[in-house]
């Protein structure tokens, strides 16, 4: 079974390698993602590696948790490994696997919150491992790279078959760190809304849905205001960016169904000077 963009599940076809998502804040100008790459070639030639994205801002677990729940619903079911860490080597964070209720998908990372909002859209957990000590870590285990030494052994024996509880001990799923993320309030004909993240067009995805613009009578094609930080910016509901001007600022619906802002031709995150956990309020012009 696959998810479709909507959540509901769809036949797959489960023939072929058995294959390995990888998200990571690693970047692409060292070593470290493909030095995971061969770690997981070693123990599990046949897999197939699909590289989810590695230029997550360093350290923000919130955004790689994000990146991972959006993009899983359209990969093929298999092992999905993310490793967004700025708590490796310490003692309080655990390493996790884990497997979910649809689809009986396995996720492998450090537990800290990014694997949650993937495996809740999942049917959340069902089962759950420590393989902070599994037999399959590599020897002897860095203290800053996990992402080698433990994370990619484990997500490769999980893809060559190795059963989920011959790899760690268990944990309670109630136990396992969430993430706390912040919701979009419709108060008096305004929508006050929160910066999600910013992706690498500048765009900015904000904590609100379409209902919640149609809560405050925006429609299509209308006009409204923007205000962030104390100014105030003329935009427009849009569908598509070449809906409005070069330069100009939308509102529009993307496509994780996610309200965001966009500066057609431009950078709504340098327009605005908007970082992550900025409110932004919207309201009809």
């Amino acid at each position: 079974m696959s998810l479709d963009a909507g959540g509901r599940g769809e036949e797959e076809d489960q023939s072929g390698p058995p294959v390995i998502t990888f998200l990571s804040d690693y970047g692409q100008l060292d070593e470290f993602v493909g030095v995971c790459h061969g770690v997981i070639a070693r123990r599990c030639p046949a897999a197939r590696v699909i590289d989810l994205a590695h230029g997550i801002p360093r350290h923000d677990v919130r955004t790689g948790a994000m990146v991972l729940r959006d993009a899983l619903p359209y990969m093929p079911a298999g092992v999905h490994l993310a490793v967004v860490d700025p708590e490796v080597g310490s003692h309080e964070r655990r390493a996790l696997a884990l497997r979910t209720a649809r689809q009986d998908r396995l996720l492998v990372g450090p537990d800290n919150g990014l694997l949650m909002p993937a495996a809740e859209l999942l049917g959340g957990v069902v089962e759950a491992v420590d393989v902070g000590r599994s037999p399959e870590r590599l020897e002897p285990v860095s203290r800053t790279f996990h992402g080698r030494d433990i994370f990619a052994p484990v997500a490769a024996a999980l893809a060559a078959g190795t059963a989920l509880d011959a790899l760690g001990d268990p944990i309670p799923v109630d136990g396992l760190r969430r993430l706390e993320l912040s919701r979009a309030q419709v108060i008096d004909g305004i929508l006050a809304a929160h910066v999600l993240r910013s992706d690498g067009f500048g765009n900015l995805i904000l904590d609100a849905s379409r209902g919640d613009l149609d809560a405050i009578g925006i429609v299509d094609g209308g006009a409204l205001t923007v205000r962030h930080a104390g100014t105030l910016h003329a935009a427009r509901h849009a569908s598509s960016f070449a809906e409005v001007p070069a330069g100009e600022l939308l509102v529009y619906e993307d496509a994780q169904r996610m309200i965001a802002l966009a500066v057609n031709r431009g950078s709504a995150a340098e327009l605005l000077g908007a970082a992550p956990d900025d409110e932004v309020v919207v309201r009809r012009a």
